[in-house]
Formats: structure tokens, sequence, C-alpha cells
């Protein structure tokens, strides 16, 4: 694998138009402790009514470039940008209408996303949230921070926390008012079962968020023995004794049920039939992808008929 300094290191800064992201990068490029003298290419996707105030940046480090259209986010051009201003790091405001999905795919393959922020005003962000919910789900995913300005007292931070923790636990939020007083969200969203036991029983209603917490955090369920309900799935490219086992999710709509699944592996004859459901039990065990990121296997040790769960595709609600 490539060391990590042979990478371009991207800041990522998206939201949608008028949500602060111009003010949020501006404070950032000031920031002494960010403006460390390296030569920064900034990438504006989206022109709001802010501009940026060149003449309070280091004119010899930062070097301001618009993308017009989505079209020119392609390797080819940002490789050519990147030599253009000789940069040595990357800075984007991304265009809170384009999929973060589609970004990831423009990037060269030496660049790498350090941290990406999602800014949004409050004010409005229940109205995105209720009218362009795929798209809200999109920049939560990709975001390490969410950033919500403009906040006010009459506003409940507890709404605002269930929708980010609806889509992502290990996402920090916080809260910034009008006079500047900036707030950390420290609620605590314990799991609906004991991570820390040995064995641990999934209740139908609570596969999303047990999914989603394996693979976020696959090392606290290393050694685990799992029970669950599920449907399963053989296909013909799958070693000896492997199947997938799993249920559909819904993150935020009908379009984006997928299959989530985890690779089982059994010592018995198992033919999966269609439409069945049923209860497993086994231990994960963490294997190794390609790029050395760690992937979560069950080792199963029973399998069992099942009634299908009241609610079929699993939800984060």
């Amino acid at each position: 694998m490539p060391n990590q300094d042979d990478f371009i290191p991207v800041y990522l800064f998206t939201g949608f138009l008028e949500a602060g992201k111009t003010k949020f990068v501006q404070d950032a490029l000031e920031d002494e402790r960010f403006q460390n003298g390296e030569r920064t290419l900034l990438l504006i996707c989206e022109e709001g009514e802010n501009e940026y105030d060149l003449s309070r940046l280091p004119q010899d480090t930062v070097f301001p470039h618009v993308i017009e259209e989505k079209e020119e986010l392609n390797p080819e051009n940002l490789a050519n940008l990147l030599k253009q201003y000789n940069a040595e790091r990357v800075v984007m405001e991304y265009n809170g209408m384009w999929l973060i999905t589609d970004l990831f795919n423009a990037l060269p393959d030496d660049w790498a996303v350090y941290q990406a922020v999602f800014i949004a005003d409050a004010s409005t962000f229940m109205q995105y949230n209720t009218n362009m919910r795929s798209l809200v789900v999109d920049k939560i995913n990709a975001c390490e921070m969410v950033f919500f300005n403009r906040f006010t007292d009459d506003m409940t931070v507890k709404e605002f926390h269930q929708i980010i923790r609806g889509v992502s636990r290990r996402t920090d939020i916080y809260y910034e008012y009008p006079d500047g007083k900036t707030m950390f969200d420290d609620i605590e969203d314990p799991l609906p079962f004991d991570v820390n036991a040995a064995q641990i029983k999934i209740e139908d209603r609570d596969y999303a968020l047990w999914f989603r917490d394996l693979m976020e955090k696959p090392e606290q369920y290393d050694g685990k023995v799992m029970t669950f309900k599920c449907m399963a799935v053989r296909q013909l490219n799958f070693p000896k004794n492997m199947v997938a086992v799993g249920r559909h999710i819904m993150t935020c709509c009908v379009e984006d049920i997928q299959f989530c699944w985890l690779g089982a592996f059994y010592n018995q004859k198992f033919t999966p039939r269609k439409g069945q459901w049923y209860t497993v039990t086994g231990k994960i065990e963490l294997k190794r992808n390609r790029d050395g990121s760690p992937a979560p296997i069950l080792q199963l040790s029973d399998v069992q008929d099942a009634e299908a769960p009241a609610q079929e595709v699993a939800t984060f609600y």
C-alpha cells in the first residue's frame, strides 16, 4: 500500500447553498493552526452570495479556482490543476447538489480525503431533510463532523441529533449560536444490546443499527457470538461452504434500499431457499481485505428456519 505521505490531502467542506460554507472555509484558511504555509489549491464548486476575501489570505500559498461544471471534476483535470498551481494540498468547497460518490470517483488515485465536514444552516436544515433527504444522507454518510450554524435557543438539540445519528454514529456534531458560542453534542447513544457480552442476540428491529456499528467498529465484535434473523444467498463465485447472510436496509428512502450482508461459512451442507428467513448463530472473525481494512465474516454454528420479521426491510428508526 502507498505510504500516507504519498497522497495529496483533500479537506472537503460540503453543504447546501447559503449554508455558510464559504465563511467556514475562509475562517479555516485564516486560522494559523490550519494555514501552515503549504501551497493550497482552493477548489470552489459553488458560488453563493458570500465570496472569499482573498486579501486576508496569503496570496503566495492559497490559489482559488472555480469549478463551473461537475464534468470538470475528473482525475485528469484535477491532476493538471494541482500541477498548474504547484499545490501540496487541496481545500474543496463542494456543491451540495452533487453526490459525494461522484466526487470520490473523480479524484486522482493519489488524492485522499483527510477530513470531510458538512456545514448546515440550522434554520433550513429540517426543510432540506424533508424535501431532499437522500442528498442530506449522502453528505452525512461521508463526513466526520456536522456543523450546524445559526442555531437558536428555540431549536431542539435532540431533534437534530436524532437525524444525524439515524445515519451515522461516528460523526461529531457541533452547534454554533448567533453570538458565536459553539456547543459540542455530547448526547450518549447507547446501543440497544450489550456489545460487551460474549454472546449477543440482535432483535429484528435492531438489525440496521447493529450492522452499521459492525461496519464502523468491526474490531469490537471480533470473537463475539451473534444470533440474528436474516435471509441467505449463495453465489457461484463464492468459496465452498460460503453464503451471504443479511437483510435489506433502508437508510432514507425506497430508492436506497440495499442488501447488507456478511460472508458466512458453515461446515454443514446448507442450500439457501429463495424467500426463506433464517435465524443464524455464529462467531465473528476478522479477516483483511486486499487494502488491509478489516472484514468481518461469520463462522456459523447453527441455522434454523424462521418466520419473516414484522418489518422485513430494516431501518434506523
